[in-house]
């Protein structure tokens, strides 16, 4: 049985897996792996969280695929152990990794192509134009995520802590240009 903030942390990150692309199912065995103090072998995450032995077994394949959890072994044992990384901020980057490999890479393969292509009546130069902004953002964004992600680790902190701070220091820079550009 699982102690009381553990399980409602479990379950938690259940119904968010759902919500995020992933079952319930992965997203309980992920849970349960990131706040377990040592490696646990399938076994143990079946009778924790009462799934069976193959649920826990295609879980953990799914959870290996996206690199979010360590497959170990124990001296003189010969199970699987697993255990998700200790650092959150490597989780991060690998989940947005991962996602990016996935979603964005495709869906940008797809754009190129499409932009590619003569546009055949009105209608599809309309479409491509479109294509061509939301190429053009998820491009700028993807950019800005490899900068970010060659960040050292302070210095994303010390970024993401200014926040809104940043638009104001923009805003300030304008303000300046502005009454530079009029003396």
């Amino acid at each position: 049985m699982l102690p009381p903030l553990v399980q409602r942390f479990v379950l938690h990150f259940g119904e968010m897996g759902s919500r995020w692309g992933i079952n319930r199912t992965v997203g309980q065995i992920y849970a349960l792996l990131f706040v377990s103090p040592r490696a646990l072998n399938a076994d143990e995450i079946a009778e924790s969280l009462g799934f069976s032995r193959s649920n826990v077994s295609m879980g953990l394949k799914e959870l290996q695929s996206w690199r979010l959890v360590r497959l170990q072994h124990l001296p003189g044992d010969r199970r699987d152990y697993f255990s998700a990384p200790e650092d959150v901020w490597t989780i991060f980057q690998t989940l947005a990794e991962e996602r990016r490999k996935r979603e964005v890479d495709p869906t940008l393969s797809m754009l190129r192509d499409a932009l590619m292509e003569t546009p055949g009546d009105p209608a599809e130069q309309h479409a491509q134009d479109r294509m061509r902004e939301m190429h053009d953002l998820i491009e700028l964004t993807t950019g800005w995520f490899e900068e970010v992600r060659a960040m050292d680790r302070e210095r994303l902190v010390e970024l993401m802590r200014l926040g809104k701070k940043v638009g104001k220091l923009l805003d300030a820079r304008d303000r300046f240009l502005g009454a530079k550009s009029h003396a």
